[in-house]
């Protein structure tokens, strides 16, 4: 089966952040299945950073399969637009499980950096949670236009993009 994973370190947001996260993560349902696993932050990260941020990376290591796809959102990573994110999603959701990693305050451990593909939603610094929300938005509009949708309003894929619905059960 399809699936996503968003594994992420941090508090849970504001109210509002999360309802947008929770309709976001709804729409993609549609699509594929989609999973999110919360991590805490690391305590005493003040005293030892570097420490920390292995410790919260062991922790996400911790929900991984070998055979995962892994994209680790730095903000010194690859940018693609909507329609090269959506070609990679449908080709790497064809070999397994896709997981987007989103690091704490510290940043994510260069490990879990170094496994898989490092993406920048943009060169801009935003906050966990509202990169939560960019990376959730654009997931959707990815798949929306993969089968065809008319929510993304941009540039158009090429023919033969259609990725089937996911199937209810």
């Amino acid at each position: 089966m399809r699936e996503i994973l968003l594994l992420w370190v941090g508090r849970r947001g504001e109210a509002e952040l999360e309802r947008v996260a929770t309709e976001y993560r709804r729409r993609i349902e549609r699509h594929v299945a989609v999973a999110e696993v919360r991590i805490r932050p690391e305590p005493g990260r003040a005293g030892d950073p570097v420490r920390a941020r292995a410790q919260e990376g062991e922790r996400m290591r911790e929900h991984l399969r070998p055979t995962d796809l892994l994209f680790a959102l730095d903000e010194h990573g690859t940018e693609r637009t909507t329609l090269e994110l959506a070609e990679v999603l449908r080709t790497q959701l064809a070999r397994g499980r896709v997981v987007f990693l989103l690091g704490s305050d510290l940043g994510l451990d260069p490990r879990l950096v170094a496994a898989g593909e490092s993406l920048a939603l943009s060169r801009l610094t935003l906050s966990h949670q509202l990169a939560r929300v960019v990376l959730l938005e654009q997931l959707y509009r990815c798949f929306d236009l993969l089968a065809g949708g008319a929510y993304h309003r941009g540039e158009l894929p090429t023919p033969g993009y259609n990725v089937p619905r996911r199937r209810r059960r």
